[in-house]
C-alpha cells in the first residue's frame, strides 16, 4: 500500500507561495496546512500578509486564524496539532500541502523534535512574566550563562526559543543543548520538499510593494490594537516592531515604512540562506507553476 504524500511548498516572504499553493490544491483536490508562525493568530492579519478569503478561493487553510495571540502556542504544540490535522486530511485524500516560510515550523513536521524533559508550567509562566516586565535582554543574558553553546546558535530576538531553552535549563539543571540530538523521526507519509525563489531584484520589489499595501490596509491601526501584547514573541518581528518603535518616537512615519521594507528584505535573505542549507529541497522559480505541477504529479505517481 502506497503511503500518502505531504507536499511542502517553502520559500521566503512575498515570493508567491499562497497563489501557487491554492492553484496546486485546486488541481489535487486537497487542503493547505499553514506553517507560518504568525498567521496562526486571529488578531494579526495585515502585518502577517495572511491570505484573504478571496485569495484562498475556497481551499481550506488550516492554522490560519486558529489561535489567539493571548495563547501560548509553541513549535511543539504546532507539531502535535499539525500532525493530527495532516492525518485527518489523509482520511479524505492521499495528498496534503504544507506551506510557509518559518523554517523551524516546517522542520518539526518533517524531522520531529528532540525528546525534551517535561517542564513545570509554572517555570514557563514566570519566564513569560519576566519577559513582559523586563523584556528579552535579561533572559538572553541568563541563557548565555546557563547554556553558552545554544546561546551562540539561537536567534536572540526569538522570544519563544529563548524561553523554551531557559525553561529546560532551569527545570533540569542541564544545558538545553545537551538534549538536542538532531535525530530525525520517521513519519507515516512520504514527504516532497519544494522551495520557491525569484530573481533577487524582483523579490525585493515585491516585498517593497507588499509593505506599501500593508500600510494602506491599516497596519499601524492593527499594531495599535494589539499594543497590550507588545512583548509577545509574535510581535517582536518585522512589520510590528518597527511600528512600535514609531509609536515610541524612535523615528518618523516615513522612516518606519523604509525600515519595514529594509528589514523584510533582510528577513527574506535569511530565509533563503536557511532553506539552501537544508537537504532535499527541489527549487523552482515561483512563476514556474507548470514545473512544480509536473514535479509533484511525477512523484505522486511513483
Amino acid at each position: 500500500m502506497r503511503l500518502p504524500t505531504l507536499v511542502i511548498i517553502a520559500g521566503p516572504t512575498a515570493v508567491g507561495k499562497t497563489e501557487l499553493c491554492v492553484r496546486l490544491a485546486q488541481e489535487l483536490g486537497t487542503e493547505i496546512v499553514s506553517a507560518d508562525s504568525r498567521q496562526f493568530y486571529r488578531e494579526l492579519s495585515i502585518g502577517t500578509a495572511k491570505p484573504s478569503l478571496a485569495e484562498r478561493q475556497g481551499i481550506r487553510h488550516h492554522f490560519v486564524d486558529s489561535h489567539s495571540i493571548a495563547e501560548y502556542f509553541s513549535v511543539g504544540d504546532f507539531e502535535g496539532e499539525a500532525l493530527q490535522t495532516i492525518q485527518e486530511i489523509f482520511t479524505r485524500t492521499d495528498v496534503a500541502i504544507l506551506t510557509g516560510g518559518s523554517g523551524l515550523f516546517l522542520k518539526v513536521i518533517t524531522d520531529g523534535m528532540d525528546e525534551m524533559p517535561e517542564v513545570n508550567l509554572d517555570i514557563r509562566k514566570k519566564l513569560m512574566e519576566r519577559f513582559e516586565q523586563e523584556g528579552i535582554t535579561p533572559l538572553v543574558d541568563e541563557l548565555r550563562q546557563l547554556d553558552p553553546a545554544y546561546f551562540d546558535y539561537v536567534d536572540r530576538n526569538n522570544t519563544q526559543r529563548i524561553v523554551r531553552a531557559l525553561e529546560v535549563c532551569l527545570a533540569t539543571g542541564k544545558p538545553y543543548s545537551s538534549f538536542r540530538t538532531g535525530h530525525k523521526v520517521e513519519r507515516p507519509f512520504r514527504i516532497l520538499k519544494i522551495c520557491l525563489t525569484r530573481d533577487r531584484a524582483i523579490l525585493y520589489d515585491r516585498i517593497n510593494q507588499r509593505v506599501e499595501l500593508m500600510i494602506q490596509q491599516g497596519l499601524v491601526e492593527e499594531v495599535r490594537s494589539v499594543a497590550e501584547y507588545r512583548n509577545h514573541y509574535a510581535l517582536k518581528t518585522v512589520g510590528y516592531q518597527e511600528v512600535f518603535d514609531y509609536f515610541d518616537g524612535t523615528y518618523s512615519y516615513e522612516t518606519m515604512i523604509e525600515k519595514i521594507q529594509q528589514n523584510s528584505r533582510r528577513y527574506a535573505k535569511r530565509q533563503l540562506t536557511w532553506f539552501r542549507h537544508q537537504d532535499h529541497f527541489q527549487w523552482f522559480d515561483a512563476e514556474d507553476y507548470d514545473g512544480v505541477r509536473a514535479y509533484v504529479l511525477e512523484n505522486l505517481g511513483s
